[in-house]
């Protein structure tokens, strides 16, 4: 009997593993930073590849600021992208994406300039 709950507890941990999707593990700027210049980079690491399907600069206005991908459309474990030159004020990094398992994910971080 014993080793028929032992068979079933290590089937649903096994099993909710398997339903585990992917997760944004950190991001470039850090959200909330205070930046004194546009950063170089916008950087996404994901714990799983990641195929980043959308990614845009929004200013506090909604209005999409310029910025050059430096990542294409196939999964991967980091995204990257060049924004142009920034005037102070703030801005909305806002993605999606479908992980390995095919789970349609999304988010969003924030930054100032000053």
């Amino acid at each position: 009997m014993k080793s028929r709950l032992t068979i079933a507890i290590a089937a649903a941990l096994l099993s909710s593993a398997a339903f585990a999707h992917s997760e944004k593990e950190g991001n470039t700027p850090a959200h909330g930073a205070q930046l004194t210049e546009t950063p170089e980079m916008i950087h996404m690491v994901f714990d799983d590849p990641m195929r980043v399907t959308m990614a845009r600069l929004v200013n506090a206005d909604g209005a999409e600021m310029p910025m050059a991908r430096g990542s294409d459309l196939e999964p991967s474990l980091e995204f990257h992208a060049e924004p142009e030159p920034l005037s102070p004020g703030s801005y909305t990094v806002e993605w999606r994406g479908l992980a390995s398992d095919g789970h349609a994910m999304q988010g969003n971080f924030m930054f100032t300039v000053d």
